[in-house]
């Protein structure tokens, strides 16, 4: 127990020591005239001075010099973003400069609580994948894209959904067409809880997570008992059964795609694992919409 500690210290220690070179090599290579900061005299040293960096960033010089030699200690995410527009940052060093602060994410580029608009190449990717129904998502299971073949093999016209209502657990706990579309919606509800507490813990104290969390809690009494459970999975390729509008069995293989570096978003492509169910699915789409 005690090798693990030291080995827990030592690697705080070293996540420290490059924070403080990350700050120390941006504060040299920056032009002071660039920023409007004026010197008189010879200039000794490249770049800005600790107490020039400190009064822009508000801070004291005692406390950013502390960060800079590597110091061990605890920094509030104001102050480390206060330093980091100091140091004129971008939004992604931004980022590593909080994970190597050991804080979970950056106040400059909080993730918003509506999806943003899917880009229209991914939609046209989507689009071309029927008849096999796909969609894109958030870790949150915030719906940011979807093709026809998904609409209809839940039976929901997501169009007509308010883009902060186009969420999978949440629709799979208050939508009766959604759930009608599950042959075993406990079951789904319960594996899709265990994944979103799992990825909860990336995120702990994030209001957005929180949030998401408070509305499924509200929406179901069956997701409360669920969740009391603290069931833990990872995102794996499954076989799943839904109920098509004939109420016919389909059974889809689901295939999982991260679409961006961060694996935010995960785009879900359904396929058919034998040819009842790729008949099915082909009978579905030439189906009168439901809606």
């Amino acid at each position: 127990m005690h090798g693990m500690f030291d080995v827990d210290l030592n690697y705080a220690s070293s996540r420290a020591q490059e924070l403080g070179d990350m700050l120390r090599r941006r504060r040299e290579s920056l032009d002071p005239n660039s920023l409007g900061l004026s010197r008189s005299g010879r200039i000794r040293t490249p770049g800005l001075r600790r107490e020039e960096v400190a009064t822009r960033a508000a801070i004291g010089i005692t406390w950013y010099t502390k960060l800079e030699q590597g110091r061990p200690i605890k920094v509030s995410p104001r102050v480390l973003s206060s330093v980091a527009q100091a140091l004129d940052f971008t939004d992604v060093e931004t980022e590593h400069l909080f994970r190597l602060a050991g804080l979970s994410a950056s106040p400059l580029s909080a993730p918003s609580s509506v999806c943003e608009p899917l880009s229209a190449s991914s939609q046209a990717i989507l689009d071309q994948l029927c008849p096999y129904p796909a969609l894109i998502q958030t870790k949150r299971y915030n719906i940011r894209g979807f093709n026809e073949a998904y609409c209809r093999l839940v039976g929901v016209n997501l169009n007509a959904i308010p883009p902060e209502d186009r969420n999978c657990i949440y629709l799979a706990l208050i939508n009766p067409a959604w759930r009608a579309s599950l042959v075993n919606p406990e079951e789904v509800v319960a594996n899709m809880a265990a994944l979103f507490r799992a990825s909860m813990g990336e995120h702990l104290d994030d209001p957005l997570w929180e949030r998401q969390l408070e509305r499924y809690l509200a929406a179901s009494e069956h997701f409360r008992t669920t969740w009391q459970q603290y069931q833990l999975r990872g995102v794996e390729n499954m076989v799943k059964l839904f109920r098509a509008p004939d109420g016919s069995i389909l059974t889809l293989q689901s295939n999982n795609w991260w679409s961006t570096p961060g694996h935010n978003d995960r785009m879900i492509v359904y396929t058919p694992v034998n040819d009842e169910s790729a008949a099915g699915l082909k009978a579905m789409m030439k189906r009168k919409k439901a809606w």
